[in-house]
């Protein structure tokens, strides 16, 4: 049996702000690593498995069933999808500007969010559209003014773009395996599952893979992968599909005060007021309680598979 839904999404909403807030350094990292691109994605997770293996392990409860065949299948993908994602990001991230590589990296705000409509074959209600409503305003606003239409940054725009995509393929098989494995295991896995084929990426565009500098690669690892991704997979398992692609909008705002902070990129009004617009789509779509039209978060991890 399944055990109820938690009462409270708190813990939850904590996580997936926190996870936004350190997924939007990466761009920064990335760029002041010394590798290839693909190779930063690589070390990202080869740093960060060891530590995520012991979290898993001392974190463990007994009586864990094994997954089944569809977990491990899903698993594999998904390792698969984030290694694309992240290989095409990175790539990105180094042909068009930090701006536009957050916000087009993070499609998914709007593709994860209309799956999970589809999925539950129902149209959002009138407070969730009113949220998704804010939430677009709100990011137009924001990176309105940053986002630079230049035909230089166009190879560099697309990556980004089709990096969002497989973020949003990532969140949909991601929360399939959430509702068999608890949050570090499933993390643990899927990182093993984009070792290999991120390695594989960057040796065929012949990439630097080993660095002078490790600091980059070690913040980009435990702050995204380890912080970031560790705390999306938990809140992953406890929150809709809404509230985790309006949640992806945090990053933008993050990446405008790192510009602001670390490179004099002022915020104007506009960049104010969508701050405050997609604060407000969060407050709306924040509510536990549940209607037969919101689509419903991943299903709780069951004892008997923990």
């Amino acid at each position: 049996m399944t055990r109820p839904a938690p009462t409270s999404t708190a813990p939850a909403l904590v996580a997936v702000v926190v996870a936004n807030a350190a997924l939007a350094f990466g761009p920064l990292f990335v760029r002041l690593a010394d590798t290839g691109p693909v190779a930063a994605a690589f070390w990202r997770m080869a740093l960060a498995v060891p530590v995520l293996a012991m979290i898993a392990f001392a974190t463990r409860e007994p009586a864990a069933a094994a997954p089944s065949r569809r977990v491990w299948l899903f698993v594999a993908l998904a390792g698969l999808a984030f290694a694309a994602d992240l290989g095409t990001w990175h790539l990105g991230i180094l042909h068009t500007t930090m701006a536009n590589a957050t916000l087009l990296g993070n499609s998914a705000t709007f593709l994860f969010p209309l799956w999970g409509f589809l999925v539950t074959r129902a149209w959002p209600t009138r407070m969730q559209g009113v949220a998704l409503l804010l939430a677009a305003a709100g990011a137009a606003l924001l990176m309105g003014r940053s986002y630079q239409l230049d035909p230089k940054h166009l190879a560099g725009d697309l990556l980004c773009i089709v990096a969002g995509v497989l973020y949003a393929l990532y969140f949909i098989l991601m929360s399939d395996v959430r509702r068999a494995l608890a949050p570090w295991p499933a993390l643990v896995l899927s990182s093993l599952a984009a070792l290999l084929p991120l390695l594989g990426y960057a040796l065929v565009l012949g990439e630097r893979i080993v660095p002078q500098h490790w600091t980059p690669l070690i913040a980009l690892a435990l702050v995204c992968q380890l912080l970031g991704q560790g705390c999306m997979i938990y809140a992953l398992g406890r929150l809709s599909p809404l509230v985790i692609g309006l949640a992806l909008l945090i990053q933008p705002v993050v990446a405008a005060t790192i510009g602001w902070v670390q490179f004099g990129e002022a915020l104007g009004t506009p960049d104010f007021v969508g701050i405050a617009m997609i604060a407000a789509a969060l407050v709306l779509v924040r509510d536990t309680r549940r209607n037969a039209k919101e689509p419903p978060p991943a299903n709780p991890v069951p004892e008997e598979m923990r």
